[in-house]
């Protein structure tokens, strides 16, 4: 893992610049608090007017060259469990020093806090007053953003209306799935809050590899379970007609999510909240409680119920083959 750095040295480390040759100015000592912890929200504000992809792509640029960003290769395979495709990745065996950042990007340690401050190479920009869009170090998923408060917040603290509009203004521009693994047994592996997006392209993990099963002519708002996924959940419809500015979708995510915990019994105020994930597309939302992160050594966060699992070795494959993956789900959630 990398070291944490106190927000001086940040200050002192961050001399370069998004734009090579560029050289940046002290930050000046006045501006607000957060400033002084992540030095480049002051020289490299995120306009979301601007091209976001292509501020993110720039990003990924960058960290690569100087080392800061360290993709995890993988192989996958498809495994079909009762007409649900699940993408089942692995790390590549033509990638030996992989399984090392698999490690490093699941390892726990709690005086270790990578987001306070984040590495600079890695943050894109901020994403309003309290949240920050930064690149997962070790992504699996290219393009993979983490949306991390400017001050620390639990994992398992209750998600604000702030924490939605900061997601809201990555996918109402970009689309794509946002997610929240809820605390540790969600498959969370860090304690400061953080929210997730990732682009919805390929065999990416997406929603409608169980929602194109829903009625299609819901209304608007309406909640829905699905009739062959034998753990606890709920989805709502998204009203996109009454989102149309960030702002307003940000709202719409913030009540569905409650409207979503309301039906499965969670507490949405509560602090902390029980383990549960989230996940979010333009067209859906949908919440599950937890009841534990792995079954058969097998890890499990919010994007196996997107269809899409992870396993260190090839030899799990057939661990998901033989358990299927339903019922790998069902085993980490709560059955119905």
């Amino acid at each position: 893992m990398y070291s944490p750095r106190t927000a001086k040295e940040t200050v002192m480390a961050y001399s370069g610049a998004p734009h090579r040759g560029a050289r940046l100015k002290l930050i000046d000592r006045k501006a607000p608090a957060y400033t002084a912890c992540y030095p480049f929200a002051a020289i490299y504000p995120l306009n979301m007017s601007d091209d976001l992809l292509h501020r993110i792509d720039c990003t990924i640029s960058r960290a690569t060259e100087s080392g800061a960003l360290q993709p995890i290769r993988t192989e996958q395979t498809l495994i079909r469990d009762a007409g649900i495709d699940f993408t089942v990745r692995w790390v590549s065996s033509l990638a030996h020093k992989d399984a090392a950042r698999v490690s490093a990007a699941t390892r726990r340690i709690p005086a270790f806090n990578p987001f306070l401050p984040p590495e600079p190479e890695l943050a894109i920009g901020p994403l309003g007053e309290r949240h920050l869009a930064v690149l997962n170090k070790f992504p699996v998923i290219e393009r993979h953003l983490l949306i991390i408060t400017r001050a620390f917040e639990e994992q398992t603290a209750p998600l604000t209306h702030a924490d939605f509009l900061a997601l809201a203004s990555v996918m109402n521009v970009l689309g794509g799935l946002g997610f929240y693994n809820g605390g540790t047994e969600a498959g969370a592996s860090q304690r400061h809050k953080h929210l997730q997006w990732i682009p919805q392209a390929g065999e990416s993990a997406a929603l409608s590899a169980f929602t194109d099963r829903l009625p299609a002519n819901l209304p608007a708002g309406a909640v829905a379970t699905h009739p062959d996924l034998p753990w606890q959940h709920c989805f709502v419809r998204l009203a996109l007609e009454d989102a149309r500015d960030t702002g307003q979708f940000g709202e719409l995510l913030c009540d569905s999510f409650r409207r979503a915990c309301r039906a499965v019994g969670i507490d949405h105020g509560l602090n902390p909240m029980p383990p549960y994930n989230l996940l979010a597309s333009r067209e859906w939302l949908t919440v599950i409680p937890r009841r534990c992160e792995r079954h058969e050594h097998i890890s499990i966060n919010a994007l196996g119920f997107a269809g899409s699992l992870f396993v260190r070795q090839p030899a799990q494959i057939d661990t998901v083959r033989n358990i299927g993956p339903l019922q790998l789900l069902t085993a980490v959630a709560h059955r119905r």
